[in-house]
């Protein structure tokens, strides 16, 4: 994993729009209203217009916008033997119980399926990361980009999306999902591809969660960070980067848990890097969080210093405070320039148009152009 060591490394978090017919089509796929011929050519060529994008924006660390995918947690029931019935989340986010009118204004148009783990999970084959992996390949080949990196769910996250109906307690079943997605972690390892797991059951789940105390959460994250590092053993620290988040829904985010109440076990989670939300109303103060707690050694920050919260594009002189701002105080090589979370978890996420998105990706990259003169004067 590349460091920023002549000038600030630019990236996101992961999932970019999707062309109209192709999110059509995995939704077809996903419902299960047979077989679209040419699906896989749609994705390939989907994924070669995501790179282009992305490198004609400037992004410096780049990947396949995860147009592959259903949706970056729930995508991982075509993979894994264990799934069927109906299942649903593990809980509701308290704001979106307080404001449930405009909840379903903002998730009203999602379509999506989310069975249950009803019999032991497996991983069936590596076809279809493979794929993945060769798409992206194919992409980067000629692309004027520095870095590229590939996104897979963690094994807390899909606890949360596919709910349990078949281990005796969550511990049984997070460990089995370690076990099951370590092939997937391995293979874009061994692919020479950085690997970013997805851990929103870190922090967005505290919401969903609110009958038990903080301690009882921040234990349940500690047995998922642990199911991480037994899925990621054999992958170097510094090839892995981890992504943090409290949900990229637009919604209030007023019960959202403190970063300083779970960073010590997000430190205890083997990837180097750590993406988080940084940009947005609700999180952005936190980057004190960061002046009273060493990094350990070797880490580095991915903070978010644009935002899929709002359609505004952030304007390049803010961007280079924010980025500015991290630098002071954990130094300009461990910082990378991201976004706060995914511009389109699912297929037929519409918060925020793509011709929107790439302007963000330009504001982040000239933001960063203007950062790096301010922080090696040149």
């Amino acid at each position: 994993m590349k460091r920023s060591t002549e000038h600030i490394l630019t990236t996101h978090t992961g999932s970019l729009p999707r062309p109209p017919e192709l999110t059509a089509a995995l939704q077809r796929r996903d419902r299960g209203e047979g077989e679209d011929d040419g699906l896989d050519a749609q994705i390939r060529d989907a994924v070669g217009d995501i790179v282009r994008h992305q490198a004609d924006a400037g992004v410096t660390v780049v990947n396949d916008g995860e147009a592959g995918k259903i949706g970056y947690s729930t995508y991982v029931k075509e993979r894994l033997e264990g799934f069927g019935g109906t299942g649903g989340l593990s809980g509701m986010p308290a704001d979106m119980v307080e404001f449930p009118e405009f909840m379903q204004r903002v998730m009203g148009d999602l379509d999506f399926e989310m069975p249950a783990c009803i019999g032991p999970v497996r991983y069936k084959d590596l076809d279809a990361v493979r794929a993945d992996i060769a798409n992206l390949k194919a992409a980067l080949d000629g692309a004027e980009v520095e870095d590229a990196f590939m996104s897979a769910a963690s094994p807390g996250v899909i606890a949360v999306f596919l709910q349990n109906q078949h281990y005796d307690s969550h511990e049984d079943y997070v460990f089995a999902l370690s076990e099951a997605m370590k092939p997937e972690y391995d293979e874009i390892h061994k692919a020479g591809i950085v690997l970013q797991v997805d851990c929103p059951d870190l922090a967005m789940t505290r919401q969903m969660m609110m009958d038990e105390s903080l301690e009882e959460f921040r234990d349940r994250a500690r047995v998922n960070v642990e199911a991480l590092n037994r899925a990621t053993a054999d992958i170097p620290p510094e090839d892995m980067r981890l992504h943090l988040c409290w949900g990229n829904y637009e919604g209030p985010h007023h019960h959202d848990v403190a970063l300083r109440d779970i960073i010590d076990i997000v430190f205890e989670a083997r990837p180097a890097a750590i993406s988080f939300e940084a940009a947005n109303p609700r999180h952005e103060h936190e980057w004190r969080v960061w002046q009273n707690v060493a990094l350990p050694e070797g880490a580095l920050l991915i903070p978010g210093v644009i935002t899929q919260s709002t359609v505004l594009v952030e304007h390049p002189e803010l961007v280079a405070e924010r980025i500015v701002r991290f630098a002071e105080v954990v130094g300009r090589e461990r910082v990378v320039a991201g976004a706060d979370c995914g511009f389109a978890s699912f297929a037929g996420s519409t918060e925020i148009h793509a011709s929107v998105v790439w302007a963000k990706l330009g504001s982040l990259t000239a933001g960063a152009a203007l950062a790096s003169r301010r922080l090696w004067g040149r």
